[in-house]
């Protein structure tokens, strides 16, 4: 990965924009990149694929917050089908990532659970870099944290609107 900086609209296509606008979402493009590029290293140490790696986060957080989750719960979670949900979790289990375990509330129902050692492992790999981005993020002062917050919070807006096309309504 490169650690040049892009500045005034190198890589975006806007006319008349500040060149401190788009610096900003050119930062933001190459934090997204360098997220997506950790993730990959995460699912090859772990050797799963996108939505595995999802799934097994899904399942860890879930034990850590004291819930059961089952293959229903997991697709809700993931928006995949259930036929997806299922594959996946063969997957899982065969390659030794996931357990199933009978459902001591429903006799038929199926509770899934991270292995030892694949959430230590996806731990390992998960918690390094929320603890690195935290150290980071805890240097902020408390306004500009809000500003932040705020800003990612539009930006996600901005995102999902672009997926729904709702930014037509808006205009």
């Amino acid at each position: 990965m490169t650690s040049e900086v892009m500045t005034g609209t190198a890589g975006y296509w806007y006319r008349d924009s500040g060149v401190a606008a788009v610096d900003v979402l050119n930062a933001l493009r190459r934090y997204r990149s360098a997220e997506s590029a950790a993730q990959r290293r995460a699912r090859e140490a772990l050797g799963i694929g996108e939505n595995a790696l999802l799934a097994l986060r899904i399942l860890i957080d879930a034990e850590h917050e004291g819930r059961s989750m089952n293959a229903k719960d997991l697709a809700e979670r993931l928006e995949i089908t259930a036929a997806s949900t299922s594959a996946l979790v063969d997957r899982l289990v065969r390659s030794g990532h996931v357990e199933r375990h009978p459902d001591p509330n429903d006799r038929r129902g199926v509770i899934l659970t991270a292995t030892g050692t694949s959430m230590r492992d996806a731990l390992r790999v998960i918690e390094e870099l929320d603890n690195r981005a935290l150290g980071v993020t805890e240097h902020l002062p408390v306004d500009e944290m809000a500003v932040v917050v705020e800003f990612l919070d539009e930006m996600v807006r901005v995102v999902e609107d672009a997926d729904t096309g709702d930014h037509a309504s808006r205009a």
